[in-house]
């Protein structure tokens, strides 16, 4: 096989859940990580997320162990479940690629590759404006943008 590194599935799924669970770390606290799993954002949204605390009232970590911080888990799901959606437009509203990355809690830069490189499931554009230098506005349906984001969580 040469250098290629191979892993038994399962064991692999044991020692990433074991992550979680660090020596000195109680159980029902998540890591950056382990909120990023249960709850399927990207690490980056939940780091802007965590930025933004003083506007969006994100709660204190539980726990900081090293440079890693630790959040409640039943008191990090209320706050989160008590965020606006983003489901507050019309679904026939038409949403820039920036906005339907911030409706999927993407940054702007990473959800930037989806009008060349589509993730499966992705909607097409209702419509595309030309801009200046050739580049292209592409306009999504808010509706569908939404139907995505609940097909990636299920």
């Amino acid at each position: 096989m040469g250098r290629t590194l191979t892993w038994d599935s399962d064991a692999w799924d044991a020692w990433y859940a074991a992550r979680e669970a660090a020596p000195g770390v109680p159980e029902g606290l998540l890591s950056r990580d382990g909120l990023a799993a249960a709850y399927g954002v990207s690490r980056h949204a939940l780091k802007e997320l965590w930025a933004a605390r003083e506007d969006n009232g994100h709660p204190e970590p539980a726990l900081t162990h090293g440079k890693a911080l630790y959040w409640d888990a039943a008191a990090w799901d209320a706050w989160y479940r008590a965020l606006p959606s983003g489901d507050e437009g019309e679904p026939s509203e038409l949403v820039t690629l920036a906005e339907a990355g911030r409706l999927l809690g993407l940054s702007s830069g990473s959800v930037t590759v989806y009008a060349s490189r589509p993730p499966k499931g992705w909607p097409e554009p209702v419509e595309e404006v030309a801009l200046g230098g050739g580049r292209v506005r592409r306009l999504y349906r808010r509706a569908d943008v939404l139907a995505y984001r609940a097909s990636r969580t299920r």
